[in-house]
């Protein structure tokens, strides 16, 4: 259990207090923000804590246990602090939320409250509403390996350890043409193969939508020659031509992919050899393969 700030709990044992509450928002991006329900603003650990957005949030709930901690955040929507585009975007999905009480005559004087994430987001009338979850709801995910014949890492990370930095396997470039969320056409691209970029990722490197990634649904060569990327779901920013984004190498998951596209083979993570669910009864004049070997 976390111990109470000492010289805080001596301030509020007086009966006549001057606490408000503080939050510290970091988003996936890296971009801190600070909040504060006081008339004034606040500074500590080299954060602003603004008191112009309206921010206030609902009763915490939290229990002993493992059981789910949460509460709401409100505010309005500002120009400048937490902007409609922004939530649209998904900028605040999954951020980290800091909450304090703090003694705003010494912010020295402050006691961490709750720790957690953003959840849903609504947003109507100018203002906002924020569901924060507990640290505890990462444990409501099921996790565990996979036993399965594709490959269950996910290229470039650490169980892969392919490095997608290599020469040959990402393109980045100025958008030729776009439909402004799905469809990227970066005009003539030689030098990749067919289908290169298919089931890869798309990251927006400059413009509204810089910072947002997407994954790739189909790589093509249209009429005129140009390579155009799709998506399998729009990015929730505008696109312009003009804009940078660099596209990643696709993996479909296969062992002869990752062997042959990547010469990854000794980091592949799927089972490719591993029986299918009626082998065990399958009659042989029922086997795809009657020779002896893989059945894969």
């Amino acid at each position: 259990m976390m111990e109470m700030n000492s010289d805080l709990a001596a301030h509020l044992r007086t009966g006549l207090t001057s606490v408000a509450r503080a939050w510290e928002v970091t988003r996936t991006d890296g971009l801190r923000l600070g909040f504060t329900d006081h008339d004034g603003d606040l500074v500590f650990d080299g954060l602003t804590f603004r008191a112009d957005t309206g921010l206030t949030a609902m009763a915490l709930q939290q229990s002993t246990g493992l059981s789910v901690d949460n509460t709401e955040a409100m505010g309005g929507l500002s120009s400048d602090a937490i902007r409609e585009d922004d939530i649209k975007a998904g900028r605040f999905d999954g951020a980290t939320v800091t909450a304090w009480l703090v003694n705003w005559q010494d912010v020295a004087q402050r006691q961490v409250l709750f720790r957690g994430t953003i959840g849903e987001i609504r947003r109507s009338g100018g203002a906002f509403h924020a569901e924060l979850r507990g640290l505890s709801e990462a444990l409501n995910r099921p996790v565990g390996r996979v036993f399965q014949k594709p490959c269950t890492a996910v290229l470039g990370d650490a169980r892969c350890g392919f490095a997608v930095t290599v020469p040959g396997y990402t393109h980045e470039a100025a958008l030729v043409e776009t439909d402004g969320a799905r469809v990227l056409n970066f005009g003539p691209l030689s030098g990749f193969e067919a289908d290169w970029f298919q089931r890869g990722r798309a990251e927006v490197l400059s413009g509204a939508a810089k910072g947002l990634s997407g994954t790739i649904k189909r790589d093509r060569v249209d009429g005129t020659g140009a390579r155009v990327i799709e998506l399998w779901e729009p990015l929730r920013a505008d696109l312009q031509a003009g804009d940078v984004v660099r596209i990643v190498a696709g993996c479909d998951k296969r062992f002869e992919t990752c062997r042959l596209k990547f010469n990854n083979l000794l980091n592949f993570q799927g089972f490719p050899d591993i029986p299918e669910d009626d082998w065990l009864m399958v009659h042989p004049t029922n086997a795809k393969s009657q020779s002896g070997g893989s059945r894969r």
